[in-house]
């Protein structure tokens, strides 16, 4: 991106005005672009979809903070234009990407039309066809299971080829179990409420939301449902529950009929492939059955790890975690099985153990024996922190080190696992609702020769559940065009 700085405005609040108008003009734009042609836009790497003309405009300030350069709805607007005119196939378009490469050659006599169009040329005339989708069940409906039913239902309003058919859980519940589960996917204290509308429907026992109808299943045991009662087929399971996690308790939903692979959102256990999305993803292939996401932790450090292992290589480190509570806690001191964990999560910081330190070898062999771990559990409901004490194989710098992971974060094929922030006024609950694997915190770095200390937030539910998410597409064979193209 290179250096370009808008003349500072003679009168801000006019400027505003002007940008908030084509924000608003931005809008149905990009609804036609999703609705009409499942195209989802994006501003370097933010979702543009179904948010506010703040939010855009909150897009476009995050952009030129992290990038040092300006970008603003007077370049994107155009694209966005133009983009609207096209008969686009399905893709993923980054629009502010395109502006910024439009504003490097822009004094070439080029117009933005003719220029947007050559961007994505190969995307003109492609099919947009909804009518493969795949069937989706969420075994569960905890923290992960809630937030995953949030996003399949938020993006199955571009076509999107997956679609939640149904949600499993416990049998034996109350009277009014079916509208007090929907009230918890409508409300969430920290994730705020449900954007759209919920209803329930009692006689088919299901939950609708932005009309996406999701049977609720009763059941105690994976193998005793018929899903093709309900009409699912060939369905991926979202086991969230953690209670089987090796490859023979989780054939148990393979054995129900109507269901075809199975996401398990914990580590796997055995001979299970631990996948970490952007990491090892490239691991999943046609005739697998059943994976594993891994956990949040390992999905926020791995990424980290590998950006620096192939920059400056990574000798050895410890990895220590000060994690949210969790619901296996207690909420008052009372009898658990672990070492202090019965203690009340809301009053203490709690030291436990951590596996990621030793699972993220199961998804970068490299670090096998390279790192140990541990975890504070500490009085926060979401939004851990991950702190890397790592020796490197080559000697750098903060300024060296931090300029690496902001390039990384914004050009590289981890950007959507790692994101870069420069605040040095941000904390934990500023990263609630982040879609990145982790937040690298450039203004804790600490650099000496060798040694280094970073600090990388996350988001251990929606953060976490993004990621589940891209795996549950690349095991769908989903698998978006992306513009602009690289190089």
């Amino acid at each position: 991106m290179t250096d370009r700085k808008r003349e500072r405005p003679s009168d801000y609040f006019a400027d505003w005005k002007e940008r908030e108008v084509l924000a608003e003009r931005m809008i149905p734009l990009i609804g036609k672009l999703y609705r009409e042609c499942n195209v989802k836009t994006y501003i370097y790497g933010q979702s543009l979809s179904n948010i506010s003309v703040l939010d855009i405009m909150k897009a476009h300030r995050v952009v030129r903070e992290v990038e040092e350069n300006e970008l603003s709805e007077f370049e994107t607007y155009p694209v966005i234009e133009a983009l609207s005119k096209l008969d686009l196939g399905t893709a993923h378009v980054d629009a502010g990407r395109i502006a910024v490469r439009y504003e490097e050659i822009k004094g070439s006599g080029v117009s933005i039309d003719d220029y947007v169009k050559e961007q994505v040329a190969d995307l003109i005339g492609e099919s947009h066809d909804e009518s493969d989708r795949r069937d989706v069940v969420l075994y569960g409906f905890g923290r992960i299971g809630r937030l995953m039913a949030r996003l399949l239902v938020e993006k199955s309003g571009g076509g999107n080829a997956l679609r939640l058919r149904a949600i499993v859980v416990r049998d034996g519940g109350a009277e009014n179990d079916l509208a007090k589960r929907a009230s918890l996917l409508e409300r969430d204290s920290v994730h705020g409420p449900f954007k759209g509308t919920i209803r329930v429907d009692e006689e088919r026992q299901s939950i609708v939301a932005n009309g996406n109808e999701i049977r609720v299943i009763y059941s105690n045991a994976p193998d005793s449902i018929d899903y093709t009662d309900y009409g699912i087929s060939n369905a991926i399971v979202v086991d969230n529950t953690g209670k089987w996690r090796d490859r023979e308790g989780l054939s148990l939903h393979l054995r129900a009929n109507g269901v075809g692979k199975v996401i398990l959102t914990a580590p796997g256990k055995g001979d299970l492939k631990n996948v970490v999305f952007g990491i090892n993803s490239e691991d999943i292939l046609p005739e697998d059955t059943i994976i594993s996401a891994a956990s949040c932790t390992t999905n926020a450090i791995a990424p980290p790890l590998k950006a620096l292992d192939d920059e400056y290589g990574v000798e050895m480190g410890h990895v220590e975690t000060v994690h949210a509570y969790t619901n296996d806690q207690n909420l008052i001191d009372n009898y658990h099985k672990g070492p202090r964990r019965g203690r009340s999560a809301a009053l203490n910081m709690v030291i436990t153990e951590t596996g990621a330190a030793t699972a993220v070898g199961k998804v970068l062999p490299k670090m096998i024996g390279r790192l140990s771990g541990n975890a504070i559990r500490v009085p926060t409901p979401n939004v851990s922190l991950a702190i890397l004490k790592l020796t490197l194989e080559n000697e750098t710098t903060t300024e060296e080190l931090n300029a690496y992971m902001r390039k990384t974060a914004l050009h590289s094929p981890l950007r959507k696992q790692i994101d870069y922030s420069n605040s040095p006024e941000v904390v934990s609950s500023d990263m609630v609702g982040s879609r990145h694997a982790c937040i690298f915190d450039s203004e804790a770095t600490i650099v000496n020769g060798k040694s280094a200390i970073l600090y990388c937030w996350y988001d251990n539910e929606f953060g976490y559940s993004c990621q589940v998410h891209r795996v549950l597409e690349q095991m769908a064979g989903v698998d978006y065009a992306i513009y602009p193209k690289e190089g």
